[in-house]
């Protein structure tokens, strides 16, 4: 995997060729609290062709305010800009956060070119039963940590479990991971912002309304409601991978040409 912070070169190739890009984080979500929360965005680019067929290659280019493994704060910029080839790949394998890309409305969009239009509209070739397995694994793994059962205890915000018991901002992740899970099986979809009844309960966990047992019971509920939809849910067990190739074939294709012409 190539992994670039902070890297000028990367950030050239983002710049030129991003075809999408938007928040991923709490604003997106509509659970932002302002004036607490960091700044979550990610991109896509479709980087040049020695990129791709020579010595080098361009998969993914982080961008932190804040240096490596130092927490962000409130107002801080935390950028991943993925290749079209890695993001496909990602979501192809149901990546909760890479899949937001493809469901942000326009209105919430910081850059769409027509290729990103068409990425977006892609949607429903990658989104399958194979998207919940990746849902339900990540929520299962995420309760593990909170819980200490898997690794160490998961405690990001010591203050947060001084004043509740518990991280409430990481329940709420956790949460709110189950919701869009099941909705996504559901519906094939996920509503950005969240829907409103869901909304409203994840504020209240992020809050320290709800006590941490109430909590945990939720999600193991939420747990097995996507177990029952990896079987149940209207979905094709499989994504289209083969819609998915031919559209990257098309757009690095078009992409290249139009950059060769125009300069």
């Amino acid at each position: 995997m190539v992994v670039k912070h902070n890297n000028p070169e990367f950030a050239e190739i983002a710049r030129r060729a991003t075809i999408l890009r938007t928040q991923v984080g709490s604003g997106v979500h509509g659970t932002a609290i302002e004036g607490t929360d960091d700044r979550d965005e990610m991109g896509v680019c479709i980087e040049p062709p020695e990129w791709v067929i020579g010595l080098r290659h361009f998969e993914t280019w982080v961008f932190r305010t804040k240096p490596e493994g130092v927490r962000s704060e409130a107002g801080d910029l935390d950028l991943v800009v993925h290749s079209l080839r890695k993001f496909s790949r990602l979501a192809l394998k149901g990546n909760p956060t890479v899949l937001l890309l493809l469901f942000v409305p326009g209105d919430e969009l910081l850059l769409r070119t027509p290729l990103g239009d068409e990425l977006q509209a892609l949607a429903p070739a990658f989104v399958s039963r194979e998207a919940g397995k990746a849902f339900h694994g990540y929520l299962t793994a995420q309760k593990q940590r909170l819980l200490g059962e898997r690794g160490q205890l998961r405690t990001h915000r010591p203050e947060l479990v001084d004043e509740h018991g518990y991280d409430t901002k990481y329940a709420m992740h956790m949460l709110r991971l189950g919701y869009q899970g099941r909705e996504l099986l559901q519906t094939g979809r996920i509503s950005l912002p969240m829907r409103e009844h869901e909304r409203a309960r994840v504020f209240a966990v992020r809050r320290g309304e709800v006590p941490f047992n109430e909590v945990m019971t939720e999600i193991g509920e939420l747990e097995r409601d996507l177990e029952d939809l990896l079987t149940t849910s209207p979905l094709p067990p499989k994504p289209d991978r083969d819609g998915v190739e031919a559209f990257l074939v098309r757009a690095y294709r078009e992409h290249w040409e139009r950059v060769a012409r125009d300069g």
